[in-house]
Protein backbone atom coordinates (compact mmCIF):
# COMPACT_ATOMS: atom_id res chain seq x y z
CA UNK A 1 0.00 0.00 0.00
CA UNK A 2 1.86 3.02 -1.06
CA UNK A 3 0.02 5.96 0.59
CA UNK A 4 -0.99 3.82 3.73
CA UNK A 5 1.22 6.51 5.57
CA UNK A 6 -0.18 9.44 3.98
CA UNK A 7 -2.21 11.87 6.27
CA UNK A 8 -4.65 14.58 5.46
CA UNK A 9 -3.61 17.90 5.87
CA UNK A 10 -6.11 20.83 7.07
CA UNK A 11 -7.78 22.70 5.04
CA UNK A 12 -7.23 26.25 3.87
CA UNK A 13 -8.86 28.13 6.62
CA UNK A 14 -9.88 31.03 3.76
CA UNK A 15 -11.16 28.65 1.59
CA UNK A 16 -12.73 26.92 4.69
CA UNK A 17 -14.52 30.35 5.15
CA UNK A 18 -16.03 30.47 1.48
CA UNK A 19 -17.65 26.78 1.89
CA UNK A 20 -19.10 28.10 5.24
CA UNK A 21 -20.16 31.51 3.70
CA UNK A 22 -21.95 29.53 0.66
CA UNK A 23 -23.30 26.85 3.29
CA UNK A 24 -25.06 29.39 5.32
CA UNK A 25 -28.67 30.06 4.14
CA UNK A 26 -29.27 33.67 6.19
CA UNK A 27 -29.86 36.24 3.72
CA UNK A 28 -27.98 38.59 5.72
CA UNK A 29 -25.03 37.44 5.91
CA UNK A 30 -21.63 39.03 4.93
CA UNK A 31 -18.44 37.65 3.52
CA UNK A 32 -15.53 39.69 4.62
CA UNK A 33 -13.30 36.88 4.58
CA UNK A 34 -11.91 36.08 0.84
CA UNK A 35 -9.84 38.50 -0.66
CA UNK A 36 -11.44 39.79 -3.59
CA UNK A 37 -13.13 42.96 -4.82
CA UNK A 38 -16.66 43.13 -4.42
CA UNK A 39 -19.02 45.55 -6.49
CA UNK A 40 -22.71 47.62 -4.57
CA UNK A 41 -23.89 44.16 -6.02
CA UNK A 42 -22.22 41.87 -4.25
CA UNK A 43 -20.11 40.38 -7.27
CA UNK A 44 -16.40 40.50 -8.23
CA UNK A 45 -17.14 41.92 -11.69
CA UNK A 46 -15.05 41.61 -14.88
CA UNK A 47 -14.06 45.22 -15.70
CA UNK A 48 -15.11 46.20 -19.07
CA UNK A 49 -11.82 47.28 -20.72
CA UNK A 50 -10.74 43.30 -19.85
CA UNK A 51 -14.33 42.44 -21.94
CA UNK A 52 -13.13 44.96 -24.45
CA UNK A 53 -10.09 43.67 -24.34
CA UNK A 54 -10.51 39.69 -24.66
CA UNK A 55 -13.34 40.29 -27.70
CA UNK A 56 -10.48 42.01 -30.30
CA UNK A 57 -8.49 39.14 -28.67
CA UNK A 58 -10.91 36.55 -29.79
CA UNK A 59 -11.32 38.40 -32.93
CA UNK A 60 -7.38 38.69 -33.62
CA UNK A 61 -5.84 35.60 -32.26
CA UNK A 62 -4.51 33.34 -34.90
CA UNK A 63 -2.67 30.48 -32.28
CA UNK A 64 -3.06 28.96 -28.83
CA UNK A 65 0.52 27.69 -28.82
CA UNK A 66 3.12 28.31 -25.92
CA UNK A 67 4.66 31.31 -25.43
CA UNK A 68 8.29 31.84 -24.39
CA UNK A 69 9.81 31.26 -21.17
CA UNK A 70 9.73 34.73 -19.91
CA UNK A 71 6.01 34.93 -21.52
CA UNK A 72 4.30 37.56 -23.22
CA UNK A 73 6.84 40.20 -24.62
CA UNK A 74 4.40 43.07 -24.51
CA UNK A 75 3.04 42.01 -21.47
CA UNK A 76 6.41 42.15 -19.61
CA UNK A 77 7.57 45.73 -21.21
CA UNK A 78 4.14 47.51 -20.67
CA UNK A 79 4.27 45.85 -16.76
CA UNK A 80 7.81 46.79 -16.34
CA UNK A 81 6.52 50.36 -17.72
CA UNK A 82 3.00 50.68 -15.12
CA UNK A 83 5.28 49.50 -12.12
CA UNK A 84 8.84 51.09 -12.99
CA UNK A 85 6.95 54.55 -14.64
CA UNK A 86 7.31 55.01 -18.19
CA UNK A 87 10.71 57.07 -17.86
CA UNK A 88 12.10 54.82 -15.63
CA UNK A 89 15.75 55.50 -16.46
CA UNK A 90 16.15 51.09 -15.87
CA UNK A 91 14.47 50.60 -18.22
CA UNK A 92 16.39 53.17 -20.82
CA UNK A 93 19.19 51.23 -19.83
CA UNK A 94 18.08 47.99 -20.14
CA UNK A 95 18.79 47.06 -16.70
CA UNK A 96 14.76 45.73 -15.57
CA UNK A 97 13.01 42.94 -17.22
CA UNK A 98 9.93 40.88 -16.19
CA UNK A 99 9.41 37.30 -16.19
CA UNK A 100 5.89 36.15 -16.60
CA UNK A 101 4.54 33.86 -14.29
CA UNK A 102 0.74 32.08 -13.05
CA UNK A 103 -0.06 35.38 -10.42
CA UNK A 104 1.44 36.80 -7.94
CA UNK A 105 2.07 33.83 -6.19
CA UNK A 106 3.91 32.30 -9.04
CA UNK A 107 6.37 35.13 -9.04
CA UNK A 108 6.98 34.63 -5.00
CA UNK A 109 7.55 31.18 -6.00
CA UNK A 110 10.05 32.19 -8.34
CA UNK A 111 11.16 34.54 -6.23
CA UNK A 112 12.38 32.05 -3.70
CA UNK A 113 13.85 29.24 -6.07
CA UNK A 114 16.04 31.62 -7.03
CA UNK A 115 17.53 32.34 -3.64
CA UNK A 116 17.64 29.19 -2.88
CA UNK A 117 19.29 28.38 -6.10
CA UNK A 118 20.85 31.59 -7.03
CA UNK A 119 21.61 32.81 -3.34
CA UNK A 120 22.40 30.27 -1.11
CA UNK A 121 23.02 30.77 2.91
CA UNK A 122 20.55 33.76 2.25
CA UNK A 123 17.35 34.98 5.11
CA UNK A 124 14.77 35.99 4.39
CA UNK A 125 12.75 38.65 6.47
CA UNK A 126 9.15 38.71 6.68
CA UNK A 127 6.48 41.68 8.19
CA UNK A 128 4.51 40.14 11.66
CA UNK A 129 2.25 39.69 10.80
CA UNK A 130 2.01 39.37 6.62
CA UNK A 131 0.30 37.54 4.30
CA UNK A 132 0.30 33.68 5.52
CA UNK A 133 1.00 31.98 2.17
CA UNK A 134 4.22 34.17 2.71
CA UNK A 135 5.59 31.90 5.31
CA UNK A 136 4.25 28.87 3.22
CA UNK A 137 6.71 29.49 0.12
CA UNK A 138 9.88 30.54 1.59
CA UNK A 139 9.77 27.94 4.08
CA UNK A 140 9.32 25.22 1.31
CA UNK A 141 12.09 26.44 -0.73
CA UNK A 142 14.51 26.11 2.17
CA UNK A 143 14.89 29.36 3.28
CA UNK A 144 15.41 30.56 6.73
CA UNK A 145 12.69 32.81 7.52
CA UNK A 146 12.74 35.59 10.07
CA UNK A 147 10.32 38.23 11.12
CA UNK A 148 10.60 42.07 12.03
CA UNK A 149 7.67 43.82 13.88
CA UNK A 150 5.09 45.27 11.77
CA UNK A 151 1.42 46.02 13.90
CA UNK A 152 1.65 45.33 17.46
CA UNK A 153 -1.02 43.90 19.83
CA UNK A 154 -2.10 47.41 19.87
CA UNK A 155 -3.21 47.17 16.53
CA UNK A 156 -0.97 49.84 15.79
CA UNK A 157 2.50 49.88 12.77
CA UNK A 158 5.18 49.38 14.93
CA UNK A 159 7.93 51.14 12.61
CA UNK A 160 10.46 51.48 15.39
CA UNK A 161 10.49 47.75 16.37
CA UNK A 162 10.24 46.96 12.16
CA UNK A 163 13.78 48.37 11.72
CA UNK A 164 15.46 48.17 15.14
CA UNK A 165 14.89 43.68 13.89
CA UNK A 166 16.47 44.82 10.23
CA UNK A 167 19.42 46.49 12.06
CA UNK A 168 19.95 43.19 12.98
CA UNK A 169 19.82 41.38 9.99
CA UNK A 170 22.77 39.56 8.46
CA UNK A 171 24.07 41.10 5.29
CA UNK A 172 22.94 40.01 2.51
CA UNK A 173 19.16 38.58 3.67
CA UNK A 174 16.32 39.45 1.48
CA UNK A 175 13.54 41.67 3.16
CA UNK A 176 9.83 40.93 1.45
CA UNK A 177 8.27 44.38 2.13
CA UNK A 178 4.55 45.33 0.99
CA UNK A 179 4.50 47.99 -1.53
CA UNK A 180 0.95 49.30 -0.49
CA UNK A 181 -2.10 47.94 1.55
CA UNK A 182 -0.56 45.51 3.55
CA UNK A 183 -1.72 42.10 3.92
CA UNK A 184 -3.25 42.10 6.21
CA UNK A 185 -3.61 44.38 8.25
CA UNK A 186 -3.75 47.42 6.30
CA UNK A 187 -1.63 49.19 7.56
CA UNK A 188 1.10 51.38 5.00
CA UNK A 189 4.41 53.15 5.86
CA UNK A 190 4.98 56.55 5.55
CA UNK A 191 7.15 58.41 2.56
CA UNK A 192 9.28 58.77 5.35
CA UNK A 193 9.11 55.22 7.20
CA UNK A 194 9.71 54.17 3.66
CA UNK A 195 13.16 56.49 3.98
CA UNK A 196 14.09 54.83 7.40
CA UNK A 197 13.42 51.41 5.88
CA UNK A 198 15.60 51.92 2.74
CA UNK A 199 18.82 53.44 4.63
CA UNK A 200 18.57 50.24 6.85
CA UNK A 201 18.38 47.87 3.36
CA UNK A 202 20.92 49.94 2.17
CA UNK A 203 23.37 50.05 4.83
CA UNK A 204 22.70 46.71 5.85
CA UNK A 205 23.27 45.33 2.16
CA UNK A 206 19.72 43.71 2.06
CA UNK A 207 18.11 42.55 -0.87
CA UNK A 208 14.48 43.93 -1.02
CA UNK A 209 11.88 41.92 -2.67
CA UNK A 210 8.72 43.88 -2.63
CA UNK A 211 5.64 42.20 -3.08
CA UNK A 212 3.09 44.80 -4.94
CA UNK A 213 -0.12 42.88 -5.36
CA UNK A 214 -2.47 46.03 -5.05
CA UNK A 215 -1.21 48.81 -7.32
CA UNK A 216 -4.11 51.46 -7.94
CA UNK A 217 -6.25 50.05 -4.61
CA UNK A 218 -3.99 52.48 -1.96
CA UNK A 219 -3.67 55.94 -3.08
CA UNK A 220 -3.93 55.57 -6.86
CA UNK A 221 -1.92 53.53 -9.89
CA UNK A 222 1.39 56.42 -9.44
CA UNK A 223 1.24 57.12 -6.11
CA UNK A 224 1.23 53.64 -5.16
CA UNK A 225 4.50 52.87 -6.86
CA UNK A 226 5.85 55.95 -5.22
CA UNK A 227 7.93 53.30 -2.73
CA UNK A 228 9.17 51.00 -5.34
CA UNK A 229 10.12 53.59 -7.58
CA UNK A 230 12.56 55.22 -4.56
CA UNK A 231 14.12 51.64 -4.14
CA UNK A 232 14.47 51.03 -7.62
CA UNK A 233 16.10 54.03 -8.22
CA UNK A 234 18.48 53.94 -4.69
CA UNK A 235 19.70 50.15 -4.78
CA UNK A 236 21.75 48.31 -7.54
CA UNK A 237 19.54 45.19 -7.38
CA UNK A 238 15.60 44.46 -5.91
CA UNK A 239 13.16 42.39 -6.60
CA UNK A 240 9.67 43.29 -7.11
CA UNK A 241 6.48 40.72 -7.39
CA UNK A 242 3.50 41.93 -9.12
CA UNK A 243 0.00 40.77 -9.26
CA UNK A 244 -2.79 41.63 -12.04
CA UNK A 245 -5.69 39.47 -10.04
CA UNK A 246 -6.93 42.70 -8.56
CA UNK A 247 -6.57 45.80 -10.47
CA UNK A 248 -7.43 43.77 -13.40
CA UNK A 249 -9.91 41.49 -11.99
CA UNK A 250 -8.01 38.98 -13.44
CA UNK A 251 -7.89 36.60 -10.36
CA UNK A 252 -8.76 33.30 -11.82
CA UNK A 253 -6.51 34.09 -15.36
CA UNK A 254 -3.24 34.09 -12.62
CA UNK A 255 -1.48 36.61 -14.46
CA UNK A 256 1.91 38.42 -12.61
CA UNK A 257 5.57 39.01 -12.77
CA UNK A 258 8.58 38.81 -10.71
CA UNK A 259 10.21 41.88 -12.14
CA UNK A 260 14.27 42.30 -11.55
CA UNK A 261 16.73 45.58 -11.53
CA UNK A 262 19.99 44.59 -11.68
CA UNK A 263 23.02 46.44 -11.94
CA UNK A 264 23.48 46.70 -15.60
CA UNK A 265 21.97 45.21 -18.75
CA UNK A 266 24.84 42.18 -18.78
CA UNK A 267 23.80 41.30 -14.95
CA UNK A 268 19.63 41.52 -15.66
CA UNK A 269 20.63 38.89 -18.49
CA UNK A 270 22.50 36.77 -16.20
CA UNK A 271 19.77 36.55 -13.99
CA UNK A 272 16.98 36.59 -16.27
CA UNK A 273 18.73 33.49 -18.00
CA UNK A 274 18.58 32.17 -14.28
CA UNK A 275 15.10 32.70 -14.13
CA UNK A 276 13.80 30.91 -17.26
CA UNK A 277 15.86 27.75 -16.15
CA UNK A 278 13.90 27.72 -13.04
CA UNK A 279 10.55 28.47 -14.50
CA UNK A 280 11.19 26.17 -16.92
CA UNK A 281 11.38 23.57 -13.63
CA UNK A 282 8.47 24.79 -12.04
CA UNK A 283 5.64 25.07 -15.00
CA UNK A 284 7.64 25.36 -18.38
CA UNK A 285 6.04 28.51 -19.95
CA UNK A 286 2.98 30.74 -18.68
CA UNK A 287 -0.54 31.04 -19.42
CA UNK A 288 -1.47 33.29 -22.09
CA UNK A 289 -4.31 34.77 -21.89
CA UNK A 290 -4.49 37.17 -18.91
CA UNK A 291 -1.17 38.71 -19.88
CA UNK A 292 -2.57 39.25 -23.68
CA UNK A 293 -5.36 40.83 -22.21
CA UNK A 294 -3.09 43.07 -19.92
CA UNK A 295 -1.00 43.78 -22.74
CA UNK A 296 -4.08 44.74 -25.09
CA UNK A 297 -5.16 47.23 -22.41
CA UNK A 298 -1.80 48.69 -21.19
CA UNK A 299 -0.58 48.96 -25.07
CA UNK A 300 -4.18 51.10 -26.31
CA UNK A 301 -4.54 54.61 -25.26
CA UNK A 302 -8.49 54.11 -25.38
CA UNK A 303 -8.69 51.02 -23.36
CA UNK A 304 -6.10 52.34 -20.80
CA UNK A 305 -7.49 55.06 -20.13
CA UNK A 306 -11.09 53.08 -19.39
CA UNK A 307 -9.37 50.75 -17.34
CA UNK A 308 -7.59 53.19 -15.01
CA UNK A 309 -10.79 54.70 -14.69
CA UNK A 310 -12.42 51.76 -13.48
CA UNK A 311 -9.64 51.09 -11.23
CA UNK A 312 -9.73 54.60 -9.71
CA UNK A 313 -13.89 53.46 -9.09
CA UNK A 314 -12.89 50.30 -7.03
CA UNK A 315 -10.40 52.00 -4.91
CA UNK A 316 -13.10 54.95 -4.08
CA UNK A 317 -15.55 52.31 -3.28
CA UNK A 318 -13.38 50.82 -0.80
CA UNK A 319 -12.81 54.09 0.70
CA UNK A 320 -16.39 54.63 0.83
CA UNK A 321 -16.72 51.36 2.98
CA UNK A 322 -13.86 51.86 5.32
CA UNK A 323 -15.78 55.87 6.07
CA UNK A 324 -19.09 54.46 5.95
CA UNK A 325 -18.08 51.67 8.35
CA UNK A 326 -16.41 53.94 10.78
CA UNK A 327 -19.48 56.68 10.66
CA UNK A 328 -22.00 53.63 11.36
CA UNK A 329 -20.40 52.96 14.19
CA UNK A 330 -20.78 56.31 15.61
CA UNK A 331 -23.97 55.69 17.38
CA UNK A 332 -22.58 52.75 19.43
CA UNK A 333 -20.06 54.82 20.82
CA UNK A 334 -16.93 52.29 18.67
CA UNK A 335 -15.89 55.31 15.89
CA UNK A 336 -12.78 56.06 17.93
CA UNK A 337 -11.84 52.66 18.77
CA UNK A 338 -12.42 51.59 15.13
CA UNK A 339 -11.35 55.01 13.69
CA UNK A 340 -7.91 52.90 12.17
CA UNK A 341 -10.24 51.25 9.54
CA UNK A 342 -10.91 54.71 7.89
CA UNK A 343 -6.54 55.33 8.00
CA UNK A 344 -5.61 51.70 6.48
CA UNK A 345 -5.33 50.89 2.64
CA UNK A 346 -6.14 48.50 0.42
CA UNK A 347 -8.88 46.02 0.70
CA UNK A 348 -7.83 44.23 3.57
CA UNK A 349 -7.83 45.54 7.72
CA UNK A 350 -6.65 44.43 10.68
CA UNK A 351 -9.91 45.25 12.59
CA UNK A 352 -8.24 44.96 16.39
CA UNK A 353 -11.36 41.90 17.02
CA UNK A 354 -10.38 38.88 18.94
CA UNK A 355 -10.85 35.30 17.43
CA UNK A 356 -14.06 35.20 20.09
CA UNK A 357 -15.61 38.35 18.94
CA UNK A 358 -14.71 36.85 15.20
CA UNK A 359 -16.70 33.53 15.83
CA UNK A 360 -19.25 35.30 18.14
CA UNK A 361 -19.73 37.30 14.96
CA UNK A 362 -20.13 34.49 12.93
CA UNK A 363 -21.94 32.33 14.72
CA UNK A 364 -24.52 35.17 16.05
CA UNK A 365 -24.64 37.36 12.59
CA UNK A 366 -23.23 35.28 10.19
CA UNK A 367 -20.30 37.90 9.42
CA UNK A 368 -17.39 35.67 7.35
CA UNK A 369 -13.66 37.24 8.68
CA UNK A 370 -10.91 35.35 9.08
CA UNK A 371 -10.00 34.51 12.91
CA UNK A 372 -7.14 37.03 13.19
CA UNK A 373 -9.47 39.67 13.07
CA UNK A 374 -8.37 40.22 9.78
CA UNK A 375 -11.67 41.61 7.46
CA UNK A 376 -11.78 42.37 3.54
CA UNK A 377 -13.56 45.57 3.73
CA UNK A 378 -14.30 45.09 -0.36
CA UNK A 379 -16.68 42.48 0.81
CA UNK A 380 -19.10 44.67 2.61
CA UNK A 381 -22.55 45.92 1.70
CA UNK A 382 -22.37 49.85 1.43
CA UNK A 383 -26.29 50.02 2.10
CA UNK A 384 -25.95 47.68 5.03
CA UNK A 385 -23.17 48.88 6.81
CA UNK A 386 -25.16 50.09 10.02
CA UNK A 387 -25.99 46.32 10.11
CA UNK A 388 -22.58 44.81 9.84
CA UNK A 389 -21.72 48.48 12.17
CA UNK A 390 -24.34 46.74 14.97
CA UNK A 391 -23.14 43.56 14.54
CA UNK A 392 -20.02 44.48 15.66
CA UNK A 393 -21.17 46.42 18.68
CA UNK A 394 -23.14 43.49 19.72
CA UNK A 395 -19.76 41.25 20.17
CA UNK A 396 -18.07 44.20 21.36
CA UNK A 397 -20.23 44.84 24.62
Amino acid sequence: MHFQAITRVPGDPILGLMEAYAKDANPAKFDLGVGVFKDAQGLTPVPAAVKQAEQRLVERQLSKSYVGGHGDVAFGRLLCELVLGEASPLLAEQRAGATQTPGGTGALRLAAEFARQCLPGRGIWLSDPTWPIHETIFASAGLKVAHYPYVGADNRLDVTGMLAALEKAAEGDIVLLHACCHNPTGFDLSHDDWRAVLDVVKRRSLLPLIDFAYQGFGDGLQEDAWAVRLFAAEVPELLITSSCSKNFGLYRERTGALLVCAQDAGKLLDVRSQLAFIARNLWSTPPDHGAAVVAEILGDPTLKRLWIEEVDAMRQRIARLRTGLVEALKPHGLSDRFAHIAEQRGMFSYTGLSPEQVKALRERHSVYMVGTGRANVAGADEARLDVLAAAIADVCR
